[in-house]
């Protein structure tokens, strides 16, 4: 597909094309850093080609570059699900700072909704950040006013938290104990990289939830398909992206994972790391199992990745308890994220 509006042509990314596919990337990861310099979580090349060019059976994923005098500068990005919330389509815009306020950007996401129709998409999302002074509307930021602009409300605040490595054992060990005493009838289990084949149908009913028991504000959102083959696609993606995850559960009388937390390093990126998904099944609530899954990963994490000096954790605006044991652990926010949804008629 493709389009010349006001002179920008509009062309669907060759994904094994490694030229186009690295101007694509510098579009994207530019725009990024712009609005947020050194917090940003900006996708590696490598992570973000494995992807495209791996999709599996869950999602696809797509991009499109606006092309202007024969320079790339403005693209866009597009996730569709394909098991589960089969309305729904995940979408970005980025435009080189030295070329917007010109139209690119709406022409580009023009482009991108066409296809989203296409698609038989009518839910559409976009994720943007920015700095933590405007507050948690973003209030004259370039990505919520840009959103705006184009009939996308802003249906979830998230704010971005760091945490600085080591974290002092003493105060790890302090936390562990005080939730210790909540949980005596629940055990913890760790481990570095794939789930182990005994926990991994447990691993998939339990974080297939997520995006729907965490809180998700207004956005139209269904639980995922649970499928242990799922887990496992995405396992051999992490592995070409040089990603490596580790993992904490509690695990019931009956050996039943009811707590789960992950983060992630990358090999592309040195001295970060990522926290992903924390959840406790809501009938095991109250036990603290939360602050005890986060902090025993914590340690394994510190045991065996003392280069890791940085952590980086995303948490809806409105998650008070999560926000309270990310607190105490001492993450500090750095940015505002804004989950942006349209719904077509």
């Amino acid at each position: 597909m493709s389009t010349r509006p006001a002179g920008l042509e509009v062309r669907e990314l060759d994904v094994h094309d490694d030229a186009a596919f690295a101007a694509w990337h510098h579009v994207y990861a530019t725009a990024e850093r712009h609005e947020l310099g050194d917090v940003a979580s900006v996708w590696q090349l490598e992570e973000i080609r494995a992807l495209m060019q791996h999709p599996g059976t869950a999602a696809w994923s797509g991009g499109w570059s606006g092309i202007l005098d024969d320079e790339v500068v403005a693209v866009g990005w597009m996730r569709t699900p394909l098991l589960d919330n089969t309305e729904l389509a995940e979408l970005a815009v980025h435009v080189l700072p030295s070329a917007r306020r010109r139209g690119l950007g709406t022409r580009v996401l023009d482009v991108l909704e066409a296809a989203a129709v296409a698609r038989g998409r009518r839910v559409l999302t976009g994720l943007v950040g920015w700095e933590p002074s405007l507050g948690s509307d973003g209030a004259g930021a370039s990505g919520p006013e840009f959103a705006g602009a184009h009939g996308y409300d802003l249906a979830l605040s998230e704010v971005q938290r760091e945490l600085r490595l080591p974290v002092e054992e003493t105060l790890l060990a302090g936390l562990a104990d005080d939730a210790a005493r909540a949980h005596a009838a629940y055990t913890l289990r760790s481990w570095v990289g794939p789930v182990p084949d005994d926990l991994v149908v447990g691993w998939a009913e339990l974080t297939s939830s997520l995006a729907t028991e965490a809180p998700t504000g207004e956005l139209d959102l269904e639980p995922e398909t649970v499928s242990v083959e799922v887990v496992r696609e995405r396992e051999a993606t992490l592995a070409r992206q040089g990603r490596t995850k580790y993992n904490t559960v509690a695990l019931d009388v009956d050996g039943t994972v009811v707590a789960y937390t992950d983060l992630a390093t990358t090999v592309h990126e040195p001295g970060r790391a990522y926290q992903w998904g924390t959840l406790v099944r809501r009938r095991d609530r109250g036990h603290r199992l939360g602050v005890a899954v986060k902090v025993a990963n914590l340690q394994l994490l510190q045991r065996e990745r003392p280069d890791i000096v940085r952590l980086t954790t995303y948490n809806a605006e409105v998650n008070t308890h999560m926000i309270g044991v990310n607190e105490a652990l001492g993450f500090r926010p750095v940015a505002f994220l804004g989950d942006f949804q349209k719904r077509l008629g």
